[in-house]
Order: C-alpha cells, then structure tokens, then sequence
C-alpha cells in the first residue's frame, strides 16, 4: 500500500468508505466543506447513499433512521451546525444507535468565523443534548490520526451501540498530510437488533418515549454501565517526552503539535517539558494526570478556547499539582514561539527565578 496526500476533510470521508460506511447525510458549512463534497462524489461509486439534506436538523433525523437499519451512518458540519444535531444525537444515545459524527470546529460563539478554534469541547464531552447521556469523543493530532480514528469510531460505535464524535477543527480539517489508508472493509457482521424490511422474522421496534418513570430509570442506569464501560476500556493517550519531564503540558488536536515543537524550543533553554495529549476527550485520561502527580508539579493547559479541558484536567488533578493555562480563542492559531515564552516564563516563576 502507498501512501496519498491528502487533506483532512477528504481523509475522514475516504476512511469512512472504507470503515464500510454506507450512508452519509450532511449540510453545507465551512471549514468542513471538503468532506461533505468528497462523499458526494464516491459514496455511491462504492454503493452508498448520499444525501444533501435541507438542514442540519434534517440531516441527522436521517442519521436516525439509517443507522436504525444496521447501516454504518456519517453525518458532518461545524460548530454551529452541530448544535443543531444535538436533539437527534441525543436520540441516538437513548436508541443506542450507532453513529459517527464529524465536528471540524470553527471560531465562535454564535456564527462566529471559519478560522479554526477549540471552542467546542464542552459541547462535544459533556453530551451536548439533554437527557443523561455521554458521547465517545475521539481527537485525531495529524491527518493520518484522523484516518485511523475515523476507522475506530466506526468499531467503536457499533460495539458499544453508541453515537460518536470525531472533534478536529478548521486547520486540521484543511492540512493535507501524506496517508496510509488501511484496506476496505469488504463485510460486516449483521446486527440482529437493527430494523429491517423483510418479513421472515419477530417484528422490532424502536421507541424514545418511556412515560413509565421506573422503566425510564432502568433505561438511564443501563447506559451509564455502558458509559462505565466504555471508560474503563477506551481511554487513549499520547506521551511525549515525558520520560524525565518536570513540567507537563496538556494539549490535544492542533494545539497539541504547537505544543510538541515549543517543546522542543524550550527544551534547548533546558527546561525538561513533556506533552500528554488526550486522544479521547471523553472519555478523559484522568487516571494517567494523577500518575504524574506523584512525580509532577507544574502543569500547564494549552488550547485555542478560553480555558474547557482546563476544568477536567483541574477535577483530574484536584490541588495536587499547580496548574497554569494558555489559551487564545476566536479563531487565532498560537504559534510555538509564543507557547514556549509562555512556558519559559511559569517555569521560572514556579521556581522562583523571576525577577
């Protein structure tokens, strides 16, 4: 196999053919454009279904109904976009529906602009939706990361029978990046709980509205043993240079490879930085922040919002350790020339050599 070179935006549509997606459903919004247009150009030369649906709400009812019948289902947008599918994710969380959605952040809130940001996070790891529900959420730091956990998300859906978020942002989604693209899927096991049209078995049904309110409890107790679960087995992570760190960064997605090349700016100044990058958001790698603690001190958040993974890395860490943050929202990308002075300056403060 030989790698291509390839953008983000068209790198999740083409992992997604071949993960065995059969389906994608989708609107117009940029920085996510590439991918929506890429499906409609091969979805169905490899005999799937696309559709431009008339809005983001329409487009994930249609999510819904696809993934209903065992179908492997798609749908994409931006920030605001996404918080028009909310409802219906929620929906696919208490159908117990597999589902992947894309989310390449944009600058907000409101409308906002195209330029990417990192804004979203409390939507996307806290639900989004009502209900008590919980969504994997995956985030990919190159374009061959988002290859490979576009084909995960697929798995990761349907074993745990669960909606999926893949969270990127504008900058990742238009980096083009040379990709090795595992083979196509040729098969896929049936799902015996998936609807169907024929007549040769019990008739199945689905329903949202549980009116009794021991059987809605029983409902919501299932899924947080499945949230358990999935907690237990699906947390991801990255460590680099953190083998003799004394200062830990905490970075995911694009922020994270800004952060790996003030590393190394800083680490020429002497000053041993390693990074941890969640790559799953949710479920987050608490277990992994507390290790450190033992042999840590100082950590320091870095994002491109006002300060969201900041609080799960303060509830994983509690006043065990300092915790600074940087963060430049709206749409600016921070270089690492700026990460690193930012960097340089806490570590000399913590360690009381400012002036």
């Amino acid at each position: 196999m030989n790698k291509i070179f390839i953008s983000g935006n068209h790198t999740f549509a083409e992992a997604a053919i071949r993960a065995g997606c059969t389906c994608y459903f989708g609107y117009p919004i940029t920085p996510q454009n590439e991918l929506g247009e890429y499906m409609a150009a091969n979805l169905r030369n490899n005999g799937g279904v696309f559709v431009q649906s008339e809005s983001e709400t329409a487009a994930i009812n249609m999510v819904i109904g696809a993934a209903a019948t065992g179908a492997r289902v798609m749908t994409s947008s931006s920030s605001p976009g996404i918080s028009l599918k909310q409802e219906g994710m929620s929906f696919l969380a208490g159908f117990e529906l597999p589902a992947v959605i894309i989310n390449v952040m944009r600058g907000g809130p409101g409308l906002g602009n195209i330029a990417p940001a990192q804004g979203d996070y409390f939507q996307a790891t806290r639900g989004g939706g009502h209900g008590d529900y919980r969504t994997p959420v995956l985030a990919p730091g190159s374009v061959q990361e988002i290859a490979d956990l576009t084909y995960l998300s697929f798995d990761l859906a349907d074993r745990y029978k669960t909606p999926v978020m893949i969270l990127g942002d504008g900058m990742m989604g238009q980096t083009k990046e040379p990709v090795l693209f595992p083979e196509k899927i040729k098969s896929l096991p049936e799902k015996e709980w998936a609807l169907k049209s024929r007549g040769d078995g019990p008739s199945r049904f689905m329903a949202s509205l549980v009116l009794d309110t021991a059987e809605m409890e029983r409902h919501n107790w299932k899924l947080e043993r499945k949230y358990q679960q999935i907690a237990d087995n699906e947390t991801r992570y990255e460590l680099y240079k953190m083998d003799d760190a004394e200062v830990a960064i905490i970075a995911y997605g694009t922020t994270a490879r800004i952060a790996k090349g003030a590393i190394n700016r800083i680490r020429n100044e002497g000053i041993k930085a390693g990074l941890v990058r969640p790559i799953t958001l949710w479920p987050f790698p608490k277990k992994i922040l507390q290790e450190l603690t033992r042999t840590i001190n100082q950590f320091i958040v870095f994002e491109m919002s006002t300060g969201q993974m900041l609080e799960d890395v303060q509830l994983s860490i509690g006043g065990m350790a300092d915790i600074s943050f940087h963060g430049r929202p709206g749409g600016v990308i921070p270089t690492p020339a700026e990460f690193a002075r930012f960097v340089y300056r806490e570590y000399q403060e913590k360690k009381g050599l400012k002036s």
